[in-house]
């Protein structure tokens, strides 16, 4: 964080949204990111052509130890994934990294391949929700997720509104990833899911592409988009006869404190309860649709729930766009688990 502020300060000296904007990047709550380049290197913008090269290259660097890992944790042979969902907004790759993780890492050649690239910090909960899709078409399958989001490698260094200033200070780079298996295993026994689009807000959440890549667009209306939301969240799981407002645990997107101080307000919950979303977003920052990935991963290094604990999952993006999943723990979850 001191870090930020003081390239904040050396790039935009005088800049009269300087102070508003300083003010914004403390009130994060971050205090550490991790990023692929330096900083200094990262604020010397070589062009989009040069931005997409380093993606691929980090991307296929980072991606398979990560896959490695989760395949591990899941107790599930590369041969016996039959889907791998890659989601991420932060570079272009065609065709996508599906298909060399297939290739580098021994999937089987028939593995379906669902790349997810326009969702943005929604796209981690929309990766669960379409693994369970898939599981619940094809019983028994497997499903690999990964997330890649390089996010420093949007930042804008000539741009100087508020809503750039305050994204430079609040996203982060981070690899992350997921297997929802169809039988068996230990955590989320996932059992429904749901997508919602707040009408008429395509354009809160945005990208400008243009010669120097892309260029986050923020409508400051965004950080009140909890007050909408909740009630969908509430309906949502009162459809499932579960009330919202008491379940034992929360994943959700840490999109920045006023995101999960209004939606932990709305729900009528304490804040606390949404603490491996805080974490996310004081240790790494907003690493967009690896948020929601990245908070399960603390849910299962805590002490672990009581079986049948019940939970929600939800990502929050562009759209206005939520995705959402309710599920309960499981230590031999029958059907399908993350």
């Amino acid at each position: 964080m001191e870090e930020t502020l003081e390239f904040a300060k050396s790039a935009h000296a005088g800049k009269p949204q300087l102070p508003l904007a300083l003010r914004l990047i403390r009130n994060t709550g971050v205090l550490k990111r991790h990023i692929v380049q330096p900083i200094e290197k990262t604020l010397r913008h070589p062009g989009l052509t040069e931005r997409n090269r380093i993606y691929e290259l980090e991307s296929r660097k980072r991606c398979p130890e990560v896959v490695e890992q989760a395949l591990r944790n899941a107790e599930v042979a590369v041969r016996d994934i039959d889907a791998v969902i890659y989601v991420s907004c932060t570079g272009f790759s065609m065709p996508s990294l599906t298909a060399w993780l297939i290739n580098k890492l021994g999937l089987r050649s028939d593995t379906r391949q669902i790349p997810i690239a326009q969702l943005g910090c929604a796209a981690g909960g929309a990766a669960i929700n379409r693994a369970q899709d898939f599981c619940a078409a094809h019983p028994g399958s497997n499903v690999l997720i990964v997330s890649c989001e390089l996010c420093s490698l949007c930042y804008q260094p000539d741009a100087d509104d508020i809503g750039s200033l305050l994204s430079d200070g609040l996203f982060g780079d981070a690899v992350a990833a997921a297997v929802v298996r169809g039988v068996g295993g230990v955590g989320i026994e996932l059992e429904r899911n749901s997508s919602y689009l707040i009408p008429n807000t395509e354009d809160w959440i945005s990208y400008a592409v243009r010669d120097t890549g892309f260029h986050f667009q923020l409508d400051r209306r965004v950080p009140g988009t909890m007050e909408p939301l909740a009630p969908v969240l509430r309906e949502f799981a009162k459809d499932h006869s579960w009330d919202a407002g008491n379940l034992d645990f929360y994943i959700v997107h840490a999109g920045g404190p006023r995101i999960l101080d209004d939606l932990a307000k709305f729900l009528e919950v304490d804040r606390k309860v949404f603490r491996h979303s805080w974490a996310t977003l004081t240790e790494y920052g907003n690493i967009a649709s690896a948020v929601v990935l990245d908070a399960a991963r603390r849910l299962f290094e805590e002490d672990t729930p009581a079986p049948d604990a019940t939970g929600l999952i939800a990502g929050f993006g562009p759209g206005i766009t939520a995705e959402m999943a309710l599920g309960r723990w499981s230590v031999d979850a029958p059907l399908d688990v993350t």
